[in-house]
């Protein structure tokens, strides 16, 4: 058996006349579709060019109002910051004024305390004496009821009264 190779393109009639029908159809294209598939074809190339410019134009819109949010954001933080900052003083501030006014009523109180204990002690003075001139006049009284004779024993018992009472400490 024989085998016939041939080359991958050969020149023979048939392969003339698909070339030729081939440029036939060029023309016929060319001249009635031609203008049209060019317009599609620019038209296509425009839609695409203008899809294209609104989708950058959407994101330069978009990374502007970002830039607005992420400013409002830090804005918005800043003044958290500030709020609290202001609210931290106000409160140390009333805190003070708490502690001071505190201060103020314990000094109120211990100096109120103060005037009653000397009330108290004056008083006690006070009714100190007045026992110990009872005293005295009981003692005078006793004196003179028992009548004690002249040689100095009135004495002896006023010095014991005045003593005693002296030792109770009712002059301090």
């Amino acid at each position: 058996m024989v085998e016939l190779h041939t080359g991958l393109i050969e020149l023979n009639w048939s392969s003339v006349m698909i070339l030729l029908n081939i440029f036939i159809l060029f023309l016929i294209i060319r001249k009635y579709f031609w203008a049209k598939l060019r317009g599609f074809m620019l038209q296509r190339q425009q839609n695409i060019v203008d899809a294209i410019a609104s989708a950058e134009a959407v994101n330069a819109k978009a990374d502007e109002k970002m830039a607005n949010y992420d400013k409002k954001i830090a804005h918005a933080e800043e003044e958290g910051r500030e709020i609290v900052k202001q609210a931290k003083l106000r409160a140390d501030a009333n805190a003070k004024v708490i502690i001071e006014e505190a201060n103020e009523k314990a000094s109120n109180i211990i100096l109120q305390a103060e005037k009653q204990i000397d009330r108290e002690r004056q008083k006690a003075m006070a009714d100190m004496k007045q026992e110990i001139m009872s005293l005295a006049l009981m003692a005078a009284g006793k004196i003179i009821e028992q009548q004690i004779n002249a040689d100095g024993e009135q004495e002896k018992i006023v010095d014991q009264v005045i003593e005693e009472a002296g030792k109770s400490g009712w002059q301090k």
